[in-house]
């Protein structure tokens, strides 16, 4: 399987080259070139598949440069964990996406990349540096994959006072082969050091530059493997499927995306976002129009200009009309998503974090369901106890805290501030690097 650049379809390149670049040379992201229909029998035959299995599966359509046997042992070292489907009414489920180490749905992709990072890198001669825009959980997911690698350094960025408390600790407590950057800015001059970075001729010179954000496409693939997961164990209406994501980056859309593309029976995705609403703009209006990320209940979706924007084009051949034809998209306030934490604790029992609310609080606009029986399924992308201070006083009750996040929460925080200037980045990260 051949990758392309979003910016140059003909600039082609393998997996391998793929996940070490992690970005296209021209700046673009890179996408299979193909994505072959899987047959109506191997469908049918997902409920009698475990995880792993569906999950060496569908990475076997797109890896190369590995063995089978090689895969097989990335796959089992990655999935050591479950993705439960929470089933709260007939017609509504919950995908659990926080059993990993950190909490957080950004586990499944990081440590994907992270093992076959470590694959492909074997005997390599240069420091191999690893460069991460975060809004809340990706850092900590990627970090935990590559802590105690020491070939490998990981430096993660991100924004100053736009993550939780907890976020925070599980991204500055951890050492070794891993920096957290301070940025004094948003989410976006996060990412946008990190494109700049992979720009830079003399770092590309020094070192073997990649990302662990979804813009690499090791990241990004193994987020598909849950969505076939979850509709194997989905209860019925099995050809009437509607997931609603909440969307920062719009990495975990963009994987549903490639799984529909794939064959799996998916009636529709709602695009899920908070108060930062350029892509619902778009499907509305035709208009991309970037913007300053907001700080909103729902931090890790306060993106103002989604990297995976242009993979989501690219998929639909730049055609508005295809996408809206499988996708709408909502935007949910602040007070909405407190408001949806309360209902689904009131109505259902279940505690949802307030990325899950945003889910929730989104299917309520979807548009001509009350004739077809989908079976709706939210992505669940967080431990709500990694909100605590939000969750709690909306439903007004103590919420008890795993003992991996209260451990981290005694760690001494250490990190590097440093302003959005590129200069100054590269400066701070050059004299941590040597």
């Amino acid at each position: 399987m051949q990758f392309y650049s979003t910016k140059d379809h003909q600039h082609r390149v393998n997996f391998r080259e793929a996940v070490l670049n992690g970005i296209a040379p021209d700046g673009g992201l890179y996408l299979p070139v193909e994505l072959p229909p899987l047959n109506r029998s191997y469908i049918d035959s997902l409920k009698n598949l475990s995880f792993q299995e569906i999950s060496f599966d569908i990475a076997r359509i797109f890896v190369d440069n590995i063995s089978d046997n090689d895969l097989q042992s990335i796959i089992e070292r990655t999935i050591t964990f479950d993705a439960p489907l929470i089933q709260l009414s007939e017609q509504l489920s919950v995908l659990e996406l926080f059993h990993g180490p950190t909490l957080a749905f950004k586990d499944f992709g990081a440590r994907f990349l992270a093992n076959t990072m470590s694959f492909f890198t074997r005997g390599e001669d240069k420091n191999i540096v690893i460069l991460v825009a975060t809004s809340g959980d990706t850092g900590s997911a990627v970090a935990h994959g590559f802590y105690g690698n020491e070939r490998i350094k990981v430096a993660l960025l991100y924004p100053n006072g736009k993550v939780s408390k907890i976020q925070e600790q599980q991204l500055t407590t951890l050492e070794k082969n891993v920096q957290a950057f301070e940025i004094e800015g948003t989410f976006d001059e996060c990412q946008r050091l990190v494109k700049t970075a992979f720009l830079d001729s003399q770092l590309k010179k020094d070192y073997i530059l990649s990302s662990a954000n979804s813009i690499n496409i090791a990241r990004l693939l193994p987020q598909s493997f849950y969505y076939f997961n979850a509709y194997a164990k989905s209860p019925n209406h099995k050809d009437s499927i509607l997931f609603s994501v909440p969307c920062g980056n719009f990495g975990n859309l963009t994987a549903g995306i490639i799984a529909y593309k794939l064959g799996l029976p998916v009636q529709k995705f709602i695009a899920a976002v908070n108060e930062n609403d350029v892509f619902a703009h778009y499907l509305t209006t035709g208009e991309y129009s970037p913007k300053t990320a907001v700080k909103t209940l729902s931090n890790a979706m306060d993106v103002g200009n989604p990297s995976n924007f242009d993979r989501i084009v690219d998929l639909f051949n730049q055609d508005r009309g295809e996408i809206q034809e499988i996708i709408e998209s909502y935007s949910v306030s602040d007070d909405m998503i407190k408001k949806g934490i309360r209902e689904v604790y009131k109505k259902f029992g279940y505690l949802i974090d307030p990325h899950g609310a945003v889910g929730y609080q989104a299917l309520k606009n979807v548009r001509g369901q009350s004739e077809k029986k989908s079976h709706r399924i939210i992505l669940e992308t967080a431990h709500p106890a990694k909100f605590l201070d939000i969750v709690s006083p909306v439903i007004n009750k103590k919420i008890d805290m795993p003992e991996r996040l209260q451990e981290c929460l005694e760690k001494q925080k250490k990190s590097i501030r440093v302003s959005d200037d590129y200069s100054e980045f590269k400066s701070e990260l050059l004299n941590w690097l040597q």
